[in-house]
């Protein structure tokens, strides 16, 4: 029948074809009821002598009530006018209630089949995307077919995006959209031609016959709905459902048409649920497993294909399982025959240690407690709802989470862990399993001194929250009790602010409550493992790879439990405080990110290095160091997951882009799951180095040889290392001074120690020092220079060296290491470039000229030997008399200054303990080789810091 006038209030029978005709249904017998006041008209389904054997429950013959029941004070017959057979009636306010369906008389002959329970039985539940088409059911058909189970339960959700488009026929209807019945067409043939595909013979017929009844009966209850404008709750779950029917019975005719015997099972005949206030339900398994074993003794089989989603309530009315109700199905139907296992088949190879879209090297986790999926799934990682656990919880009943598109991964196994032990009965290395975050959060803190020991405060509080219908989702208090703090949804938390407000108004106007204070852009982070229950040192972990990452902590949250740690931190902190506590848990302790900047002589000696010994160092030290990028003056190589140090230099070549100093370092600092983050500055460019101090204020640690840094203008030089001292960032410049020899770390453990310097004195010039070793019996000093250039001793330009400016920077860093306050301008410089070449702007031209001024050189010398000593370019701090001096002086041949050779370098460190005897430290000054090892070196003293092993 159609219904043309508008319809104040509906609701529907168990049988769909007995409240409409237009759906193929005729009206059986009509009887009154003076008791009620209501007239029943009883209507028996077109397809009642439906013979076939997996007949659905419009092909049965279901007696059952629509009550019409008119106004008071006016007759049945006066109010309707029923024409019925005919597409046209009209009705006005028409209020339907249910009566409770007749239980269908069994056949007496029919023999009671005992329903087996236990081990024998798998489940098996497919999501829509496992069912998107016609291929991908005959996959699963296999899967269900290969399954060497003994019996097996398989439950199955609508076609991918079938649900959302039952919901928009819903919404189209409602809003009188004449577009669904066309919407309606595109469903009708989304699974006719699906059936063509899938299956054949008199499975297709059938299939056919009965999709296209219900369409006819979901046609006139949409067409209900638009007259209306409205759909109860009960409608729409009846309308989306019949998603879960059509595949279930698409799936079990794919399973027969493969040679395995299959029922489907409609489990709205089955699953009773109670709808709860909170949008959820709670099964009835007492009564569901009464009605299952009822339908198995109508259905006996070893393969049983189930709708998911949909079941009924105690009056046998349509209902669904609300979120993640295929799940939930698959877990009840587990509990409900005590099986084996439940497989949930979707398209990720199982659970994430934490989210691989924010984290790449996120791992999947082989197994977890129950508890432990729980906590991950109410942080909003991607696992199970925590109701689908809590059925098989109850009996024990493992959860296995597999990839339909990846069979070769074992996937995650969710079930009882022994405390302490993995799956191989081993201690298990982290007692985290996994992080999870929640963001678009907003903190509400309600502080105040006249809480404190007043009862009531926080059920006053989080009963305003409740009256505005927020969702706290977490809560943080001092035991003092002065302030209680909580998290929200943003979009929630201005109603909570006003509401607590408007509560505590009086309180707030006489100072008992000092604020309601919000803090927006907020984003949880939280860790959970069941190890975590008393293992100390987890949170210290925790928190220290929140503070090296340089991330501030705005609240924290544990529960007695101890499996889950939760704080609160800024949005934009979030992914890199995800990246560095996973870090900290799953990768070495010391993962690095590494960006080089300047890949010249000693940059690219350096990555060689890298390349040479980065595996021995991950394997045995457990230090991972990736170089994440390297960048020269024109170009520049980037990379997410690490380069290749073996082809770095193709690479560049090939794949470089233009050098930009600024995306360099963001892609170093943040495009990657790495939290600790180093710059080594290989240049000795004055511009790279002025960019340290923003560096370290980001958390980025640096490591260079370039002196410009820590011999430039003072109050920057005591502005950067005020940072790093207040910072949980590093600064090493160790081959700033002496290549790779260790003299700032001995100076700085001197000082540290409580040891007092009065004098350094030493020979900082590779260069220089192979020139005056050299300098000896009548060789002339340009042809020791010229030979010292040729060997790659000195720049390419060896007034650079001569000049003295390089040692007198070396003088500034150890002065101001030794806390004098001195300017590069405050050092004497004795040069040893002759004034009238200093000038001159070829290299070449300069050594053609020098052996002009040979003799005076060559004099200096003479004199130093008729004494019985040598000439020496020392640079000395004076940290008496506040000062430093570079100059060329003059030592016995006994003195160790006097019996260095080739490139050497030597520092004499005299102090209160070193007084009679200077501390010497003495060994290779110059050199790619060696410059870059004090790098290297400096770079596993970082390790080091971060939690290497020494």
């Amino acid at each position: 029948m159609a219904l043309t006038s508008p319809i104040s209030s509906l609701s529907y029978p168990n049988d769909l074809s007995t409240l409409l005709s237009a759906g193929g249904g005729g009206i059986g017998n009509t009887a009154s009821s003076g008791k009620s006041n209501r007239t029943t008209i009883v209507m028996k389904s077109r397809s009642c002598n439906s013979k076939k054997k997996n007949s659905s429950l419009l092909s049965k013959i279901y007696p059952c009530s629509l009550i019409l029941r008119p106004p008071p004070n006016t007759s049945f017959s006066s109010h309707f006018n029923l024409k019925c057979g005919k597409r046209d009636a009209s009705v006005s306010n028409i209020f339907v209630s249910v009566a409770s369906a007749a239980d269908v008389l069994l056949d007496k002959a029919l023999e009671q089949v005992l329903l087996p329970e236990g081990d024998t039985w798998s489940i098996h539940k497919f999501g829509g995307t496992c069912v998107g088409n016609s291929e991908r059911i005959k996959n699963v058909a296999e899967i269900i077919v290969k399954d060497e189970s003994e019996r097996k339960l398989v439950v199955v959700s609508a076609m991918s995006k079938v649900t959302d488009m039952m919901y928009d026929l819903i919404h189209k209807a409602e809003s009188r959209d004449d577009s669904y019945i066309t919407a309606l067409d595109a469903v009708l043939e989304k699974h006719k031609s699906t059936a063509r595909d899938l299956i054949d013979g008199d499975d297709l017929a059938s299939f056919l016959s009965q999709l296209h009844d219900d369409i006819n009966n979901l046609k006139a209850m949409l067409r209900a709905i638009y007259i209306a404008g409205h759909a109860t709750q009960s409608f729409s779950d009846f309308v989306v459902g019949h998603g879960e029917l059509w595949s279930a019975q698409l799936l079990a005719a794919a399973v027969r048409k493969i040679g395995m015997d299959s029922n489907w099972m409609d489990t709205r005949k089955v699953l009773v649920v109670t709808p709860t206030s909170s949008d959820q339900v709670d099964p009835d398994y007492l009564e569901s497993g009464k009605r299952l074993e009822k339908w198995y003794s109508e259905n006996p089989s070893k393969t049983i294909i189930a709708t998911g989603f949909i079941a009924s309530t105690p009056q046998d009315i349509p209902t669904t399982l609300k979120r993640d109700g295929s799940d939930f199905s698959a877990a009840i139907m587990g509990a409900l025959f005590r099986a084996r296992q439940v497989t949930i088949w979707t398209d990720v190879d199982g659970v994430y240690s934490a989210d691989p879209r924010k984290v790449s090297e996120a791992v999947i986790l082989k197994k977890l407690s129950y508890q432990e999926a729980w906590e991950m799934s109410y942080f909003g990682a991607n696992v199970l709802h925590p109701r689908t656990i809590i059925p098989v919880m109850r009996f024990d009943i493992p959860i296995v989470i597999r990839n339909i598109f990846n069979l070769s991964a074992p996937g995650t196994m969710i079930c009882r862990l022994s405390v302490g032990e993995n799956e191989n009965g081993q201690k298990l290395e982290s007692p985290v399993k996994g992080f999870a975050t929640i963001d678009n959060l907003a903190l509400v803190n309600v502080e105040g001194t006249g809480m404190a020991g007043v009862p009531g405060t926080a059920s006053a509080i989080f009963g305003a929250v409740k009256d505005v219908g927020a969702n706290v989702i977490m809560i943080s208090q001092a035991s003092s009790e002065h302030s209680v703090c909580f998290a929200v949804p943003e979009k929630e938390v201005k109603a909570v602010a006003e509401a607590l407000e408007s509560r505590f108004r009086q309180a707030l106007d006489a100072g008992r409550l000092s604020q309601v204070a919000v803090i927006p852009n907020c984003s949880i982070l939280a860790a959970v493992g069941q190890k975590m229950a008393s293992t100390p040192g987890v949170s210290a972990t925790l928190f220290n790879a929140l503070a090296k990452a340089n991330i501030n902590v705005r609240a924290i949250a544990q529960g007695c439990s101890e499996y889950n740690i939760t704080v609160v931190v800024r949005r934009e902190d979030c992914i890199r405080a995800l990246r560095a506590v996973h870090s900290r848990f799953y990768l070495s302790q010391t993962t690095i990110a590494m960006g080089i900047i300047g890949p010249g002589l000693i940059g690219s000696t350096l990555l060689d290095q890298l390349r040479d010994q980065a595996a021995v160092l991950k394997e045995k030290f457990n230090i991972d160091l990736r170089v994440m990028g390297i960048t020269g003056s024109r170009k520049m190589l980037l990379s997410d997951k690490g380069i290749d140090l073996s082809r770095w230099r193709e690479l560049q070549s090939e794949q470089g882009d233009k050098a930009d100093l600024e995306k360099f370092v963001q892609h170093v600092h943040g495009k990657h799951f790495i939290p600790n983050t180093v710059l080594v500055d290989c240049t000795a460019d004055s511009i790279v180095a002025s960019h340290y101090y923003d560096w370290l204020r980001r958390g980025i640690h640096v490591i260079t040889p370039n002196k410009k840094a820590n011999s430039g203008p003072l109050e920057q030089y005591l502005k950067l290392r005020v940072l790093q001292r207040q910072s949980y960032t590093h600064y090493f410049y160790e081959a700033t001074v002496g290549a790779g020899l260790p003299i700032i770390s001995t100076l700085q453990g001197l000082l540290e120690t409580g040891d007092k310097i009065l004098c350094i004195e030493g020979i900082f010039s590779g260069t220089l020092s192979y020139i005056f070793n050299s300098f000896a019996g009548t060789r002339a000093f340009s042809e020791v220079v010229k030979e010292a250039k040729e060997a790659g001793y000195t720049e390419p330009d060896p007034r650079d060296d001569l000049s003295g400016t390089d040692v007198a920077r070396k003088v500034i860093i150890l002065a101001r290491e030794a806390g004098l306050k001195l300017e590069l301008s405050d050092i004497p410089i004795e040069n040893l470039v002759p004034e009238p070449l200093r000038d001159i702007t070829s290299a070449q031209e300069f050594l053609q000229q020098l052996p002009q001024f040979d003799q005076d050189l060559a004099k200096r010398r003479q004199e130093a030997e008729d004494s019985g000593e040598v000439l020496r370019y020392v640079g000395v701090v004076d940290v008496v008399n506040k000062r430093g001096t570079v100059e060329l002086r003059r030592y016995k041949k006994e003195d160790p200054f006097a019996q260095l050779s080739g490139s050497d370098n030597i520092i004499a460190f005299t102090s209160e303990r070193y007084k009679k005897q200077p501390l010497i430290v003495r060994g290779p000054g110059a050199g790619a080789e060696v410059t870059a090892g004090g790098v290297f070196s400096d770079i596993l003293r970082l390790a080091s810091y971060l939690g290497a092993p020494s």
